[in-house]
């Protein structure tokens, strides 16, 4: 049995493709404006890199030739596998 992964446990530039989200555990607006970047169900995506703060908030993430910067909490209620 494969083991799910969430977003924010991948590696820096370690790619994965985005299984699925649970999208009850963010805010309805936050998950709104997400979509809208493209990070839903089926993106591939990279971590560039991680914020140097405790919590190591926020991720920089790549989606496709974009860069965006999410709450690790975001990352944390999305499930990926690595590609």
């Amino acid at each position: 049995m494969e083991q799910q992964l969430t977003l924010d446990t991948l590696a820096p530039r370690e790619r994965a493709e985005i299984t699925s989200v649970d999208w009850s555990a963010l805010a309805p607006d936050e998950g709104k404006r997400l979509r809208a970047m493209g990070i839903d169900e089926g993106a591939r995506v990279a971590i560039a890199h991680r914020g140097i703060f405790v919590g190591r908030d926020p991720i920089a993430l790549m989606v496709g030739r974009m860069t965006v910067a999410i709450r690790r909490v975001h990352a944390r209620a999305m499930t990926v596998k690595l590609v």
